[in-house]
């Protein structure tokens, strides 16, 4: 067949589209206005039109990253405990990190459930400080406490120690005055290492003395603020020493260098073990003073299973009295929670006397409003609240010790005692803090009477809400008192003036609400939590807590659609404004769905949901932060593909964002910023199954990085889709249905022809070179038998060329020269495109006569057609070939009758009434060679 050239028509876009314009008809709006009522009469109609829109976007999102360091300090972050100091908070804080722990039921005396007094220890250091000066007696040692050498006799090294004993009492000391608080533990630890290092060396009565000294310190109360701190300090002198005697009797009482068994009887130790822990006994029973006598011998308590089985039960009642002689009631109740201590770790079986240890407190409670108290008070200007905030660490341990593994029957005993002492606060939240949460719950009502009537005696009711309020997040109280639980607490807690107290106990009774109703009930606490945190932008003080809000909330209300339908649950999410924190609380919220993507129907729901979120999160201008949230997301719902696809989407929106802030004038920053989106998408896209969704992807991934002038990024993306054009199967599922691929594919070459047209050449890659590259995958491609789909994106491919050769193109990409304006109508360039033409066009005529069969004229006639009307709109029909070639095809249409008399007939006026425009007359001529058939 002979080739045929193209010649295309040139084409005057402004004036063709001028052409195309609809006619205006201009419009008196009179008295017009949208919102008057409309009245209908019979009369000439006039048509109006109406724009208007609107649209609006917020969103918010948070995340105080978590301190990696944190995890090792227990809870017991030192600084953040540091601001809690002197505040009644603090005494009900340890409930939220250890009630779980202590309500799990463990079958043995002291088990793994058992919070023990190690984790209090950096809490209580960094709460009770002081800004006051300390003073300290050190022990100074004398010539005559120096160990004795080899040589001496027995003798004389039993009357040396009895010499240094005595020196104790005569005053071998030195005080240390106007000491800091640091200045202060740091003498308290040279004590404890004067300790080891006088047991080491041998100087066993020096290392006694320096505990005696130490246990003296507990009964000064000259900054009583402190005194927690101090009591924390000196007992782990205490506990060292108690060690350190213990394992001095265990180590003689080894018999063959065998150690006795964990559970040894008094039988099995040898008589030298027995008279050197009966001597250590003797030595304290000495002490003159009833504190450090009480403290020494508290510390090797356990040294008592050495001598006999009941030792221990005997000495626990008998130092319990002991304390009864301690007139300071703070002083008294450390010593209590000092004998809880060692009762439990040696004794815990031993519960009576625990108990009997609280019951003598609970007796002397009302000391702590007597004169001596309240003159001592008045002299160091402490007040009545920040002093009863000492006793929390003390009676907490006291209670936590006898509520363990305790029947519900002591419960109702303390609050029968609680109640005589007209239900005093500081006792009621210690017992709220201590005992099971199930015992709690199921008498929620009865603490909730309690609260009301109670002594607050500087201890706010609030804070007695939000320890009952931790006990219900962990166990249901009765069904028909959940409500009115509710409505007693929010009483109080919506009173609240300070933001920090408010959102301190809101915090804990969100959950509540979230177990036990409905989305209706958590839409009013968080309108009221809104109400109280976004006046003076409080809620940049209580990030944590609002966080944990969210948290609670999206764990009870994990229904994605019935969570976002919550009315308040994203102005909440506006008082987010931190950027960190606003990323943490997007990715919690998103993480907290991912464990429930199981079935595929359920993906694509929960896809759904989370693509509307992620349109929702927007961090205003701070772009990089965005981007930062959208890289975040895609490794956390990297097993998604519609989320995958959705970010896609959303970074290359960011990128033109960015665009359009810089109004297409990209600076350094901003030009890699975009460069950065655009490698976001060419990394993500081919991990997606979808080869129609890759497609798409990268030509409208391609067209951003063209519209930001990112032309060989541009390049990669539309080759990437090259490329893969000959992966496309014959037959693709849609809606679970599989369905041939070819008109998908169609469509997608279609735009793809469309975006080509601006695409300028690479300088290296010659002429056309994308366009090249895209027919040859057309034609290696396996079509169909019965498809005519390659014919009509060949004609296609026509349509593009011939806008090629224009010499202003119809459209063009900002700031992008494309090839009118790299080659310039450069005749080399149009050869090429004339030369590519004439290929496509022998392609189609070859097709053409494929069809010449019976069954497939009606395919024939319709192709003709269509061939035809690509050449009237696009060719320059002036050329005798091209006209001649026209014809044919319109005769072609006819031949066989299967063309269609109306559009045949309408095709053909349309050619009569573009022959009245000048520039194309000789479509008159064409009109008068292109006959109508009737069918045959």
């Amino acid at each position: 067949m002979a080739a045929f050239p193209w010649h295309a028509r040139s084409r005057n876009y402004a004036s063709e589209s001028e052409m195309c314009k609809l006619e205006s008809v201009p419009l008196d709006f009179g008295d017009y206005h949208p919102l008057k009522p409309i009245t209908v009469t019979e009369s000439k109609t006039k048509k109006m039109n109406r724009k208007g829109s609107t649209s609006s976007t917020s969103s918010s999102s948070s995340s105080s990253m978590m301190d990696p360091l944190s995890s090792v300090l227990d809870g017991t972050d030192p600084l953040s405990l540091f601001a809690a100091a002197a505040d009644p908070v603090a005494t009900t804080a340890t409930m939220d990190g250890t009630r779980r722990k202590r309500d799990k039921d463990d079958s043995s005396a002291v088990g793994s459930d058992f919070e023990p007094w190690s984790s209090k220890r950096g809490e209580i250091l960094a709460r009770y400080t002081t800004t006051e000066k300390l003073s300290i007696n050190l022990y100074m040692g004398s010539e005559k406490g120096k160990a004795t050498t080899t040589g001496s006799a027995v003798s004389e090294k039993v009357r040396t120690r009895l010499e240094e004993l005595d020196d104790l009492e005569e005053g071998s000391q030195k005080e240390l005055l106007n000491l800091t608080q640091q200045d202060y533990m740091n003498r308290i630890e040279e004590l404890n290492q004067s300790l080891k290092d006088a047991w080491s060396s041998d100087q066993k009565v020096k290392a006694l003395k320096i505990v005696i000294q130490c246990s003296k310190l507990l009964s000064d109360t000259t900054v009583i603020q402190f005194y927690p701190s101090k009591f924390v300090l000196i007992t782990d002198i205490l506990d060292t020493f108690g060690k350190l005697v213990y394992e001095r009797i265990l180590s003689m009482c080894a018999d063959n260098r065998v150690s006795l068994p964990d559970n040894f009887s008094p039988e099995s130790v040898n008589d030298t073990a027995k008279e050197t822990c009966l001597n250590w006994f003797f030595k304290i029973a000495s002490i003159r003073e009833l504190i450090p006598r009480f403290y020494v011998e508290a510390a090797i308590l356990k040294c008592n299973k050495f001598l006999s089985k009941t030792g221990i039960s005997e000495c626990l009642p008998r130092l319990t009295a002991m304390i009864r002689g301690i007139g300071d009631p703070l002083v008294a109740v450390y010593a209590r929670a000092y004998l809880c201590r060692v009762g439990m770790e040696v004794a815990p079986q031993l519960k009576e006397s625990l108990n009997k240890n609280f019951f003598d407190f609970l007796l002397t409670f009302k000391q702590i409003h007597g004169d001596t108290v309240q003159n001592q008070l008045v002299g160091q200007r402490v007040e009545m609240p920040l002093y009863l905030t000492l006793y929390s660490p003390a009676i907490d341990w006291i209670l936590q010790c006898i509520a363990y593994h305790a029947p519900e029957v002591l419960l109702t005993e303390m609050m029968e005692r609680c109640k005589k002492l007209g239900n005093n606060a500081l006792l009621l939240n210690s017992v709220m803090s201590a005992f099971r949460a199930e015992f709690i719950a199921a008498r929620s009502m009865d603490f909730i009477a309690m609260i009301k009537e109670c002594d607050e005696s500087g201890f706010p009711k609030h804070l007695l809400f939000r320890s009952l309020g931790l006990n219900l997040a962990l166990a249901d109280p009765p069904e028909n008192d959940r409500l009115q639980i509710l409505n007693e607490a929010w009483k109080v807690i919506t009173k609240l003036k300070n933001p920090q107290d408010y959102i301190n106990c809101a915090e804990v009774w969100v959950e509540y609400t979230c177990r036990h109703f409905t989305k209706r009930e958590v839409n009013t606490v968080l309108a009221d939590v809104i109400k109280h945190m976004t006046p003076d932008r409080a809620f940049e003080d209580a990030y944590p807590q609002l966080q944990s809000i969210i948290q609670k909330v999206i764990t009870y209300i994990y229904d994605f659609s019935l969570l976002f339908s919550v009315e308040k649950f994203l102005p909440f999410l506006d008082m987010f404004q931190k950027e960190s924190v606003r990323v943490e609380v997007c990715k919690c919220i998103m993480e907290s769905f991912i464990n429930a993507l199981t079935l595929e129907d359920e993906k694509r729901m929960l896809a759904a949901l989370i693509n509307g979120f992620i349109k929702m999160v927007s961090f205003g201008r701070d772009f990089e932060q965005q981007l930062s949230f959208y890289v975040e997301a895609r490794s956390m719902f990297c097993n998604l593909e519609p989320v995958l696809v959705q970010l896609i989407h959303s970074v290359n929106q960011l990128a033109m964002e960015t665009r359009k802030v810089m109004k297409g004038n990209h600076s350094r920053k901003t030009a890699a910023f975009v460069r950065a989106c655009v490698a976001f998408c060419f990394i993500t896209i081919p991990s997606l199954s979808s080869i129609f969704t890759r497609l798409n992807l990268y030509l409208h991934s391609g067209q951003v990085a063209l519209a930001n002038q990112c032309l060989s990024q541009a390049d990669a993306f539309f080759k990437a889709a090259v490329s893969l054009v000959p992966e496309v199967p014959k037959m693709i599922s849609v809606d679970g249905k599989m369905r041939p691929s070819d008109a998908f594919l169609l469509e997608f070459l279609c735009n793809f022809f469309s975006t080509l047209l601006v695409v300028p050449d690479h300088p290296e890659q010659g002429v056309l070179f994308l366009v090249r590259g895209l027919l040859n995958v057309i034609q290696d491609y396996t079509w169909e038998d019965n498809s005519d789909d390659k014919v009509r994106i060949y004609t296609n491919v026509l349509h593009l060329l011939s806008a090629m050769t224009q010499e202003a193109y119809i459209y063009h990409v900002d700031k992008v020269d494309s090839n009118d304006a790299l080659y310039g109508g450069d005749s080399k360039f149009l050869a090429e495109i004339n030369k590519l033409c004439e290929t496509v066009i022998a392609q189609i005529l070859d097709h053409l006569k494929t069809l010449g069969k019976e069954e497939t004229l009606k395919r024939q006639s319709q192709l003709a057609l269509y061939f035809f009307n690509t050449i009237v709109a696009h060719g320059d029909l002036r050329n005798n070939k091209l006209n001649q070639l026209s014809v044919n095809l319109w005769n072609l249409a006819q031949k066989h009758g299967f063309a269609d008399t109306k559009t045949m007939v309408k095709t053909l006026e349309y050619i009569k009434r573009q022959s009245q425009q000048p520039e194309m007359s000789h479509f008159a001529d064409l009109a008068l060679r292109l006959p109508l058939q009737s069918r045959t």
